[in-house]
């Protein structure tokens, strides 16, 4: 009993000591932290292939884990975003990508959830990548209207950091975005096809919004759709054939029309019509899983969530019958879930790097 009672004294007068010492301990931390970070390239660690992450896998409702819509492609060596939606650059630090890496943006529409983070990770990219040109943003029609108010809002942002850093540290001319508009002919667009990488628009059908796009990705073999937002459609079916992986947005009519009828109780009239409004342009996740089985998908990630889930006992009524729908692996994306699919292989695997 008395080397129990010893023991729990001296460990007593060890925690005591860190206790005293926490700030030394803490600053240590924080520069093995920060050497170990500056010297890592989170593209590099990652094998040659297609990646597809979520620096953003919620919607216009605010959530404590979900940020705006915001997908993350990587092709080999190349970093390309579809949509950036509130927060999507500083998932992307936190999951270990650097902003100043990002080669384009492509958005898939101009709803403000898609679009809001936008103006913050062109001046990331610019800042921290020390860019001598712009960022390309495409996207359908409306574009070109888009950037130019993004460069207009932070114009004089760039005369700050242009004097306070010098122009040879944050060069004036890569500041902001230009525009990169493509026309849909017969309901498709190649955007990128160089390097071994080809990316294609296809319209989604999001009425009143138009046009609305998805994007197909291929690499080396390997294929991810991207829906966008849209209600249950062909062209995701048609463009997700075979793919290794779709993401695909997903609401939840029985969880959105909770939100309606509370609303409704407590007399916020217009809150309720617009929980309504919003169920007959998105997708279901029961829908969503439909479209991966028929699609003969390898992986089926879920994004754009709607509602919020702030427990994860929701996923099970927010997906419904979808996991009897598709018999495939099934995921309620979260920001910083990544899937890797290496060149040369059939692998699909999902991690999550937050």
């Amino acid at each position: 009993m008395r080397w129990i009672i010893a023991l729990v004294a001296i460990l007593g007068l060890v925690a005591g000591g860190a206790y005293a010492f926490r700030g030394d301990i803490a600053l240590a931390l924080m520069e093995r932290v920060l050497d170990r970070n500056m010297a890592s390239d989170g593209i590099d660690v990652l094998p040659d292939g297609l990646h597809i992450g979520l620096c953003g896998a919620g919607a216009p409702m605010p959530a404590a884990d979900r940020g705006g819509p915001c997908v993350i492609v990587i092709a080999g060596k190349r970093m390309i975003i579809v949509d950036s939606g509130t927060g999507g650059v500083r998932t992307l630090a936190r999951m270990g990508f650097q902003a100043g890496q990002i080669e384009r943006v492509l958005l898939t529409h101009f709803h403000s959830d898609h679009i809001d983070g936008l103006g913050e990770m062109m001046l990331q990219r610019w800042v921290a990548g020390g860019q001598s040109d712009p960022m390309p943003v495409h996207g359908p029609a409306g574009v070109e209207r888009v950037v130019a108010g993004f460069n207009d809002a932070y114009a004089l942002d760039q005369g700050y950091r242009v004097a306070h850093h010098g122009a040879e540290t944050v060069p004036p001319a890569g500041f902001g975005g230009v525009a990169q508009p493509f026309a849909l002919d017969g309901g498709e667009a190649v955007v990128i096809d160089d390097g071994g990488l080809k990316i294609t628009a296809f319209a989604v059908e999001h009425a009143p919004i138009e046009p609305a796009v998805g994007y197909r990705v291929t690499y080396k073999g390997r294929t991810a759709v991207i829906s966008g937002d849209t209600k249950a459609s062909a062209a995701v079916e048609k463009a997700a054939a075979g793919a290794d992986v779709l993401v695909h947005e997903a609401l939840s009519p029985a969880l959105v029309g909770m939100i309606g009828s509370a609303a409704k109780k407590a007399g916020r009239d217009k809150l309720t019509k617009i929980m309504a409004d919003i169920l007959d342009y998105h997708t279901t996740p029961e829908e969503a899983a439909e479209i991966a089985a028929r699609a003969k998908v390898k992986r089926l990630l879920l994004y754009h969530i709607v509602p919020p889930l702030p427990v994860s006992a929701l996923e099970g009524p927010f997906l419904g019958r979808a996991r009897e729908l598709f018999s495939g692996p099934l995921s309620v994306g979260r920001d910083g879930d990544l899937v890797s699919m290496p060149a040369g292989s059939t692998e699909v695997s999902l991690a999550n790097r937050l």
